[in-house]
C-alpha cells in the first residue's frame, strides 16, 4: 500500500519535529530530550505524604509530576503542595490530572505548571448510550464544549500554563462513540475538536496523548493522530506516550515497552510515563532505560537504509502477514516461541520445566502448560523420547545425526541453503536471514529459491541499532518478491542488566508483532555465555509480548489502573489477592479499577471489572454492565469468584 505519512522516516531513527512547548522551567518538544514523569498516589488532601512522595519521585528522575485533582478542593490545596515543594528547593513542574470537573481544572490552572483534561468526560458525558446525532445536532455539541472549555484555554494564556489534551480508549465520550465507535479515529477526534478550539484561540501550550490499555490500539491512535494534524495544521504538538492500565510486574513493563517502545522506534514521543500498579517512583527507572535507546549518541551509530515509498501492511489497521503454512508454523496457527537452549550443554527432562513441561516419572507422561515453547534450539538431538508438541532445531551438521529427523529440523545459513549439495529437511527447514543491510542485499537466487520451496521457514535477525527498521525493510521486500513464507523474529540481548532485556526483547519483536509481521519469535540471551540464560524468565518474557500483542493468548490477562490520590482501596494489594486466584483463568480479561474514573470506560476491553465505587466499596462488572453495587471490599474477591462461576468463566485451578 502507498506509504502512510506517520513519522519523519520509516527507515533511519529521526525524532517527529514537534512545536515547542514550556511547562514552567521545562521545555517539552522541538529539538528538547524526551522528558520522563510519573503520577502520584496519596490522597492530594493529604499535604505532606504527595509532598514527600512527589520528591522520591523528583529525586528518582521524575521531570513532571502529575497529581489528581478530582474536585475543587483538591485543585485548591495544590497550592499548598507547590508551596511546600518550593520552600524545599524543589521546582519540578506539576500536572494537575483533571477528570469531569472543569471549575477544578480552571482553579488548578492558576496554580500549577500544566494540567492535563480527558475530552472524553471534562465537558461530554460518559453513559454507555447510543444516540444518533445528525450533524447539526453534532455541531451543536461541539459549540457547547467551545464555550465550557474556552476559560480553561483563557486562564492556561493568563498564567503560562501548559495543558495536555488526554484522550483515552475507554473513555471516550457517548457522542463520539455513537459517530466513530470504539475506535483508535474516534479517540484522535476526540483529541482534535479541543485541539481545534485551543488553535482559534491562539494557544498553543499543548500537549496531546492517545492511551489504551490495548498496545495494538494505542500506537495506531497515535500513528493517526500525527498524520490527521500534519494533514491539517502542517504541523505537530508534542505527544505525551503511554500505556493506560498496564498492570504490574514483567507483564507491565512489556506492555508498556510494546506500546511505548514502537512509537519511539519511529521518533515519535516526547515525554513517557510508564502507568504500573506499583507505587511512582518504580516508574522512573523503566522510562529512563527506555529512553536511553534512544539517546541521540546511540542512535548516531544506526544503519542508514533505503527509504521506503510504500509498506506491505497497514500501519493504522491490524492484519496479521498472509503466509502459507509450514508444519506448524505460519498460516493461521498462531505464532510459535523457540526457545534457546544452546548453551545447555546437557538437556535433562528437568530441564525443560522451566519452558512449560513438566515430566511424572510415576506415570511416564509430560504435562504441558498453556505457555509452553514450541521449538527447541540446541547443540545436540536431546537423549531422552521429548513431548509430542515440542521440535528440535540444530545445525545443519547435527542434524544430519539425528535420530529422529520428523522431530529434528536444521537450521540453515544463507550458504548452506543455496548450496544444492548439502542435505536439507523434506519437511521443515529453518534459514537464516541477516537483515543487517536491506532485502536489496539479497540475491535473487536465494529469493527465487525460498519463494518455491514449502519447507522453508525465515528466521530474521538484526545487530543493527535500529534492528527494527531493518527488519521492517527485509518485510517489505519479501512482499515485493511475493514471498509468502512464515517468519519466525530472532532477537538477541546482551544487556547486562536484566530488566533492559526485558525492555529490548519486548521493543525488537514487540513492533513487528504489533504490525503483524511475524510467525514467531526467538529470544537469545549473549552477556555472558559461560553462563546459562535465565530460560524460565525469557520463556515468561516471549509468551507476555505475544498476549500483549494480541497475537498469542496463554494466560489470564489484568488490566490494571495504576494507583492515585482518587483510589478508594489498596490497589497493588488487591490486584495481588486477584491474581492469585485467577491467574490459571487462560484467555480471561479482568479489570482492577481504582475509582469510577478509570471504571466502565477504561474497562471497554475487559470481560469482567473489579471497581472502587466508595471506600472500602466495590461494584463489580460483566463488560461495562454493573452485576453488584457497593460490596464491603473484605469479600469482593470472592463475589469476583462467583460472578466468573456464574457466567462460566470459571475453572478450578490445577493441583499442584
Amino acid at each position: 500500500m502507498a506509504l502512510f505519512k506517520y513519522c519523519e522516516s520509516m527507515s533511519e531513527y529521526k525524532r517527529l519535529r514537534t512545536r515547542e512547548v514550556k511547562v514552567g522551567n521545562l521545555l517539552i518538544g522541538g529539538n528538547n530530550p524526551i522528558r520522563v514523569q510519573t503520577m502520584t498516589t496519596t490522597d492530594t488532601m493529604d499535604t505532606m505524604a504527595t509532598v514527600e512522595q512527589t520528591i522520591r519521585c523528583i529525586e528518582a528522575g521524575a521531570e513532571l509530576v502529575r497529581i489528581t485533582a478530582p474536585s475543587k478542593k483538591e485543585a485548591e490545596n495544590l497550592l499548598h503542595i507547590k508551596e511546600e515543594l518550593r520552600k524545599r528547593g524543589y521546582t519540578t513542574p506539576l500536572v494537575a490530572d483533571i477528570h469531569f470537573t472543569p471549575n477544578a481544572a480552571e482553579i488548578a490552572a492558576g496554580i500549577v505548571e500544566k494540567v492535563r483534561v480527558n475530552p472524553g468526560n471534562y465537558v461530554d458525558k460518559k453513559k454507555f448510550e447510543q444516540i444518533e446525532y445528525t450533524d447539526v445536532e453534532y455541531q451543536e455539541e461541539i459549540e457547547r464544549i467551545r464555550e465550557r472549555f474556552t476559560p480553561l484555554v483563557n486562564i492556561c494564556k493568563t498564567h503560562g500554563t501548559a495543558m495536555r489534551i488526554g484522550t483515552n480508549h475507554g473513555s471516550l465520550s457517548d457522542r463520539i462513540m455513537s459517530r466513530y465507535g470504539d475506535t483508535a479515529i474516534g479517540m484522535v477526534e476526540s483529541a482534535m475538536e479541543f485541539l481545534r478550539i485551543a488553535r482559534s484561540l491562539d494557544y498553543h501550550q499543548i500537549v496531546l496523548s492517545m492511551k489504551s490499555s490495548n498496545p495494538q490500539v494505542m500506537v495506531q491512535a497515535y500513528r493517526l493522530l500525527v498524520n490527521h494534524m500534519m494533514n491539517e495544521f502542517g504541523e505537530c504538538y508534542p505527544l505525551h506516550l503511554g500505556v493506560t492500565e498496564a498492570g504490574d510486574g514483567e507483564d507491565g513493563r512489556i506492555k508498556s515497552a510494546i506500546g511505548i517502545g514502537t512509537l519511539l522506534e519511529d521518533g515519535i514521543g516526547d515525554t513517557i510515563r510508564v502507568s504500573l500498579t506499583e507505587d511512582p517512583e518504580f516508574e522512573i527507572p523503566v522510562c529512563k532505560d527506555l529512553v536511553k535507546r534512544y539517546h541521540p549518541e546511540r542512535m548516531q551509530s544506526a544503519k542508514s537504509l533505503p527509504e521506503l515509498n510504500n509498506l506491505s501492511w497497514n500501519p493504522v489497521h491490524y492484519q496479521r502477514r498472509k503466509t502459507k503454512p509450514v508444519a506448524n508454523i505460519g498460516g493461521e496457527q498462531v505464532p510459535v516461541f523457540v526457545a534457546d537452549f544452546h548453551q545447555y550443554s546437557n538437556i535433562v527432562p528437568e530441564s525443560l520445566i522451566a519452558i512449560g513441561y513438566h515430566y511424572h516419572t510415576e506415570t511416564e507422561k509430560w504435562s504441558i502448560s498453556d505457555a509452553a515453547a514450541d521449538f527447541l534450539f540446541c547443540k545436540t538431538e536431546p537423549s531422552f523420547a521429548l513431548p509430542g508438541t515440542l521440535g528440535v532445531i540444530l545445525n545443519q551438521q547435527k542434524w544430519l545425526n539425528a535420530n529422529d529427523k520428523t522431530k529434528c529440523h536444521p537450521i540453515l545459513t544463507e550458504q548452506e541453503y543455496l548450496n544444492d549439495e548439502i542435505k536439507k529437511s523434506d519437511l521443515l527447514n529453518f534459514v537464516m536471514l541477516d537483515c543487517n543491510g536491506s532485502g536489496s542485499n539479497v540475491s535473487n537466487k536465494l529469493f527465487d529459491k525460498i519463494k518455491s520451496d514449502s519447507t522453508a521457514v525465515l528466521c530474521l535477525s538484526s545487530q543493527n541499532i535500529n534492528a527494527v527498521a531493518s527488519v521492517r525493510n527485509m518485510f517489505v521486500s519479501l512482499s515485493e518478491y511475493n514471498i509468502d513464507n512464515p517468519v519466525i523474529l530472532i532477537c538477541d540481548s546482551n544487556h547486562s542488566n536484566f530488566d533492559e532485556s526485558l525492555l529490548h526483547y519486548s521493543i525488537e519483536t514487540g513492533a513487528l508483532l504489533i504490525d503483524g509481521l511475524s510467525d514467531g519469535i526467538c529470544l537469545g540471551y549473549r552477556y555472558d555465555e559461560s553462563i546459562l540464560p535465565p530460560t524460565e524468565k525469557i520463556n515468561s518474557i516471549a509468551f507476555g509480548i505475544l498476549q500483549a500483542t494480541r497475537t498469542r493468548i496463554s494466560k489470564t490477562e489484568y488490566i490494571s489502573c495504576p494507583s492515585c490520590g482518587r483510589t478508594l482501596f489498596d490497589l497493588q494489594e488487591t490486584t495481588a489477592k486477584i491474581r492469585a486466584v485467577t491467574h490459571h483463568l487462560k484467555g480471561v480479561k479482568i479489570a482492577i479499577m481504582g475509582c469510577i474514573v478509570n471504571g466502565p470506560g477504561e474497562m471497554a476491553d475487559a470481560d469482567f471489572g473489579y471497581v472502587g465505587s466508595g471506600v472500602d466499596k466495590i461494584t463489580l462488572y460483566k463488560g461495562k454492565e454493573v452485576v453488584k453495587r457497593n460490596i464491603p471490599s473484605h469479600i469482593a474477591v470472592d463475589e469476583l469468584i462467583e460472578l466468573l462461576k456464574s457466567n462460566d468463566a470459571w475453572v478450578e485451578p490445577p493441583l499442584v
